[in-house]
């Protein structure tokens, strides 16, 4: 027969012992999902006024509300007089396992998220690194995708992306254009030159407030070499190269100025 008294007691017995810490858990519970509630919200509010990227925000963010949640519920269960240091180590040792596992991953992940933070390039920028050059597509978690001057696709993995050398081309608004133009050592060199500082001048595309120059860089094995070095808007850059191979080629035919090319002279000795 079920002796209801004995039964009470036991019952009232382990409400007593374990009434109190159950309830303090429960509050405990609330009051810290309400807090990291706020957190969360806060930690948002300033990485907005840090203008982060909108993907790496919600990850981090994301991120921070989980770490605290499991750090609440690891206090609660300790409170409840569950021991929690084996449960520590437990998810310590998954972690561990899980890092070890997810390496390279871990290694992009990190370096996408330095990516967005420090900007060293934008979507839009022409940047070279990797061995890679193109127009930047996308900023990603993990990766980085590149649209080349041909329309192909290219995705760099974000850690070595963030540990190599990047070139980026888009960050300042003047670039200058470097050129060589050779002539025969029979041409007149002050002509030359002439013409050359004639057409810098004339094209409107050059900036003339900036330290252009036109000057004999190399005496070569087959030619005289003239360094150009104008400075044009980044948007030029390409247009003022090759219009000027083009114009110097015109007006070097024009004015009978030769434009070498590598030769060798053979002499036969009987």
């Amino acid at each position: 027969m079920v002796d209801i008294n004995a039964i009470t007691t036991k019952a009232m017995d382990l409400l007593v012992q374990y009434g109190p810490k159950v309830l303090l858990a429960i509050i405990t519970l609330i009051i810290g999902l309400w807090i990291i509630k706020i957190v969360a919200k806060a930690f948002k509010k300033v990485l907005g006024k840090r203008k982060i990227d909108k993907s790496l925000e919600s990850f981090l963010v994301s991120l921070v509300s989980i770490i605290l949640k499991v750090l609440l519920f690891v206090s609660v269960i300790g409170m409840l007089g569950v021991e929690t240091t084996s449960f520590v180590a437990i998810l310590a040792a998954a972690g561990f396992a899980i890092g070890l596992a997810l390496q390279g991953s871990l290694g992009n992940f990190a370096g996408g998220v330095l990516i967005l933070l420090f900007k060293p390039f934008r979507v839009g920028d022409f940047i070279e690194a990797q061995g890679e050059s193109g127009s930047v597509k996308d900023i990603q978690i993990f990766n980085t995708i590149l649209t080349t001057g041909d329309n192909k696709r290219v995705i760099i993995p974000n850690g070595p992306l963030s540990n190599g050398n990047i070139t980026n081309y888009s960050t300042e608004d003047t670039r200058r254009v470097d050129m060589v133009f050779g002539i025969g050592y029979d041409d007149d060199i002050k002509k030359a030159k002439t013409l050359l500082e004639k057409m810098v001048k004339a094209d409107s595309r050059v900036l003339q407030d900036k330290a252009n120059l036109v000057a004999v860089g190399e005496l070569a094995d087959s030619s005289v070499n003239f360094k150009v070095r104008v400075w044009v808007n980044s948007s030029d850059y390409w247009s003022v190269f090759h219009d000027f191979q083009e114009n110097v080629k015109l007006t070097f035919d024009k004015e009978g100025i030769s434009i070498p090319y590598p030769q060798m002279d053979v002499h036969q000795h009987k």
